[in-house]
């Protein structure tokens, strides 16, 4: 008989079949390698992060970082040829640059603290205060001409594009009047009430100016901001068909817009000279990613820049990025704007107001579309537009206005439901922290 410390075996029902022996411990090929925890614990602890009310806030504050970062360095490496030819130092653009995004860095940190509610009241100001800049560039002495457009103001040692502070304008002022008459957008009168006044002080202004570039991307963001706000879809067809009819008219007053479309639509021609025309910027473009390859000739190492492709360190800047960098450097730039993408998205679901969402759909549209247009033009999908790539293209105005649009949309993003709160609590315990440092630094002595 079995003692009684002996534990009885159990019986087996008729049928059943016994489990299978587990397997060793010490057999290797069955364990778990400690770095597949180590590598899920780490991916559980980021997913927790996306959960934080303060998530939206980081995600962009962190990716328009790194695209400052990004856009600083090719700045430097794509314009020190010419920088050293005209000014005698490979590091003066970049000075130049690097000063703006510390200006903008400032900018961004102060829109940032702005109450999010505050910019409803900011808006019609802002409208003015643009249209007057906007005004004053037809002014004979303060107006100046680049390109065949009259879009630049030089006050002094100041100069400066008025129309990408009209695109901060025109978003906020949409964004209130939508937001305003959200229960009469089906009616046409309201709708073009509602729109007209901002409409045509900045795009139709901009327009006057000759930068069709800069009128696209507003039309982009109008488009965007309707969607969000729910106007019925017929109204998409009257104004893609009004549109289409209005740039159509404007490429065809142009004979340089004319030769542009024209390459676009049938290929560049093929003699030396009429390739060193119009066609010259988009074919040394192609050259340069075509050189670049998939790992890029490395940094600093590209040939375009040495004279041979025009505005390499502005609107080209994403041709020469594919040539040092290859397609890992042109994956992370898309990578980044495709998170920009992401957290904007989320900061309208998650946001209450529907002025925050509009204007977020705003400011989103504005970069990201931006960005796809300059982006389109390097790829030869587009014809030469001539916008700049956001936060990487050198261009102290337009750097600075658009750290100042991440700016507001931080400061929606601190009004996130949860997000008070936290930041709250984050500031009482780094308040708690500072309070306990002198004391234990007494304690030490």
């Amino acid at each position: 008989m079995a003692s009684d410390t002996q534990t009885p075996r159990a019986r087996r029902r008729p049928g059943a079949t016994s489990a299978p022996a587990p397997r060793p411990a010490h057999r290797p090929d069955w364990r778990r390698p400690a770095a597949l925890d180590a590598v899920g614990d780490w991916t559980r602890d980021r997913l927790r992060l996306l959960d934080s009310p303060l998530a939206t806030h980081h995600v962009l504050l962190a990716t328009t970082s790194l695209l400052v970062v990004i856009g600083l360095v090719m700045v430097l490496s794509s314009s020190s040829i010419e920088s050293l030819r005209e000014n005698g130092s490979q590091f003066t653009v970049f000075r130049s640059q690097a000063v703006f995004a510390v200006l903008g860095a400032g900018v961004l940190l102060l829109a940032s603290r702005v109450p999010a509610l505050r910019w409803k009241r900011l808006a019609l100001p802002a409208l003015a205060v643009t249209t007057v800049l906007q005004l004053m560039v037809f002014v004979p002495g303060l107006g100046k001409s680049v390109n065949g457009n009259r879009n630049w103001l030089e006050i002094g040692p100041v100069t400066g594009q008025p129309s990408e502070a009209a695109k901060v304008a025109l978003v906020l002022a949409c964004a209130l009047a939508l937001a305003r008459k959200r229960d009469r957008l089906h009616e046409p009168k309201q709708l073009v009430g509602a729109l007209l006044p901002s409409a045509v002080l900045t795009v139709g202004l901009v327009l006057l100016q000759g930068d069709l570039g800069t009128a696209l991307v507003m039309m982009l963001v109008l488009v965007a901001m309707l969607w969000v706000a729910g106007v019925p879809a017929r109204f998409f067809a009257l104004a893609g068909t009004a549109g289409t009819l209005l740039v159509v008219a404007l490429v065809m007053s142009s004979e340089n817009r004319q030769h542009r479309v024209h390459d676009w639509l049938f290929g560049s021609n093929t003699t030396a000279e009429q390739i060193q025309g119009v066609s010259w910027q988009p074919v040394q473009g192609k050259y340069a990613l075509a050189s670049g390859g998939w790992w890029g000739l490395g940094l600093g190492a590209s040939r375009e820049k040495w004279q041979w492709l025009p505005e390499a360190h502005n609107d080209f800047i994403f041709a020469i990025i594919g040539e040092e960098l290859g397609l890992p450097g042109t994956l992370v730039v898309l990578v980044l704007f495709a998170v920009l993408a992401l957290a904007a998205l989320r900061l309208v679901r998650r946001s209450d107001d529907l002025f925050v969402k509009l204007a977020t759909a705003g400011f989103a549209t504005w970069i990201l579309g931006q960005a796809c247009l300059n982006i389109g033009v390097v790829l030869g999908v587009l014809p030469v537009i001539g916008v700049p790539l956001p936060f990487i293209s050198a261009g102290g105005s337009a750097l600075v206005l658009t750290l100042f649009a991440v700016g507001i949309l931080l400061s929606f993003a601190r009004a996130e439901p949860g997000a008070p709160e936290a930041l709250r609590a984050r500031e009482s315990v780094v308040q708690r922290s500072l309070a306990v440092l002198p004391k234990r630094a007494g304690g030490t002595r």
